[in-house]
């Protein structure tokens, strides 16, 4: 069963995203690979064991719309956030990142560099 959390910030507002907890080899192997659609209220949390760029760096290839990414560090600060556009061979955060949370494009907008954000 997927478990679900919420992304909340330092302020205890929560980010408008229903969002699926992406932590078993499964999970983080699918992706959204191959999928049609992404709602506007969907993400997905991918969690590394440790913070790393390589590690947290994605791929879209066979991924058929934009998305929001935002990379996290261990501590739960954004470090990075852009849009990756379909099918692009490489995305990784501009510093080493533990976590990295995928969701509409809008995402982007709504979270700020070194703002932290904790997952309920």
């Amino acid at each position: 069963m997927a478990e679900y959390v919420s992304v909340v910030r330092a302020d205890g507002t929560s980010l408008p995203l229903r969002v699926k907890k992406c932590d078993s080899f499964a999970c983080r192997l699918r992706g959204l690979t191959f999928r049609l659609h992404f709602g506007p209220d969907e993400g997905l949390l991918f969690v590394e064991k440790t913070e790393s760029r390589w590690g947290t760096a994605i791929h879209m290839f066979f991924v058929f719309f934009s998305i929001g990414v935002v990379w996290l560090d261990s501590q739960g600060i954004v470090v990075d956030a852009r849009i990756a556009r379909p099918f692009a061979p490489f995305y990784a955060p501009c510093a080493p990142a533990r976590y990295f949370l995928e969701g509409p494009t809008d995402l982007v907008g709504w979270v700020t560099k070194g703002e932290r954000l904790h997952f309920v």
